[in-house]
C-alpha cells in the first residue's frame, strides 16, 4: 500500500468517524456554547460540510483544469452567512458522507502523477492534489476534538446507555 492509498483509505473513513462522534440520541442543546468564544457542535458540523464541499471543487479543479486559482473561503463570515442554526444535523452529517462517497472512486482512479497536478490558493500558494487530500483529510479529525471537548463541558454522560456513539 502506498501513502496515496492509505491517504485515501483514512479519507474514506471521516464521515464514520465524525458520526460516531456525535451521539444523536443525547439530549444535547447543539447549538450551545459552552466554551466562551468557541463555535457550537452544529456550527463545527456546518463548517465541516461547507468544507468538504469546498475541498469537493477544488480537487475536482486540479483534475480538470491547468493550475486553477482557489480562493479563501474564510470560516468566520461563512458561518454566520449560511445559517448554521437552521440546518438539520443529520443532514450536515448526511453532506458529508455523500461527498466522501463520491469523491472516492474519482481519487481511486487517479495516477500518481495526477496527485502532484496543482492549483493555487489565494493565500496559501500552490497546492497539489496530494495536498489538498491531506488537508481535508486531517480536517475531520482535527475538529472531533473539538467537538468532544464541548460535549464534555456539556456534561455529556458517555456511560449513561441513552448516550450512544453511533
Amino acid at each position: 500500500m502506498t501513502n496515496i492509498d492509505a491517504l485515501i483509505e483514512t479519507y474514506s473513513r471521516g464521515a464514520t468517524l465524525l458520526r460516531v462522534a456525535i451521539p444523536l440520541s443525547a439530549d444535547i442543546d447543539w447549538d450551545a456554547r459552552p466554551i466562551e468564544g468557541k463555535w457550537s457542535i452544529r456550527e463545527v458540523v456546518c463548517h465541516l460540510a461547507d468544507s468538504e464541499i469546498l475541498y469537493a471543487d477544488r480537487m475536482k479543479r486540479v483534475l480538470a483544469e491547468e493550475n486553477p486559482t482557489f480562493f479563501e473561503a474564510n470560516p468566520d463570515l461563512f458561518r454566520p452567512a449560511l445559517f448554521c442554526s437552521q440546518r438539520p444535523l443529520e443532514g450536515e452529517l448526511d453532506v458529508v458522507a455523500a461527498i466522501r462517497a463520491h469523491m472516492l472512486p474519482i481519487l481511486r482512479s487517479c495516477t500518481p502523477e495526477q496527485f502532484q497536478r496543482s492549483g493555487v490558493h489565494s493565500l496559501a500558494g500552490p497546492l497539489t492534489l496530494q495536498t489538498l487530500l491531506e488537508r481535508v483529510t486531517g480536517h475531520i479529525p482535527h475538529h472531533v476534538a473539538f467537538i468532544d471537548e464541548k460535549l464534555i463541558a456539556l456534561g455529556v454522560d458517555w456511560s449513561d446507555e441513552s448516550t450512544v456513539r453511533r
